[in-house]
């Protein structure tokens, strides 16, 4: 892993969000992304070199939704840079952390797989890699 990619916080309402965290980054989202795959809207603001992604699902059986109706709003996830999203999945796996589906496309151009809270002492922990640093 090469660095903290982004966090994650799960919204209710992403129009909202954005503005609240507008205000507070003093500067608006650079990207607004919907993944219907994963029944999610998003927006990223970047901080320095880490990224913030807003969350809202877009249907209430979206991943996000569920946990918000679980959970409630908050961080979600933190998301980790790496070279090579397969054999870190695959090494990951050798070391004991559940893997929570495969390796799929995510938003603002990023390769993505998931591993489950209970792998790393409550947190959802995502691995990226840029597409355009896919091996094939």
């Amino acid at each position: 892993m090469r660095k903290i990619e982004h966090i994650g916080i799960a919204v209710k309402d992403l129009k909202a969000a954005n503005e609240t965290y507008a205000k507070l980054f003093n500067s608006p989202p650079y990207k607004l992304e919907t993944v219907e795959s994963e029944a999610v809207s998003t927006s990223f603001f970047r901080i320095g070199e880490t990224k913030i992604e807003l969350l809202e699902g877009t249907s209430d059986e979206s991943a996000i939704s569920k946990y918000i109706a679980k959970r409630g709003e908050g961080i979600h996830h933190i998301a980790y840079d790496v070279e090579d999203i397969v054999s870190e999945r695959e090494r990951l796996i050798s070391e004991g952390f559940q893997a929570i589906g495969e390796v799929k496309t995510g938003a603002d151009n990023k390769l993505v797989c998931f591993f489950h809270p209970k792998s790393a002492n409550g947190v959802l922990i995502e691995l990226c890699q840029e597409r355009s640093k896919f091996p094939f």
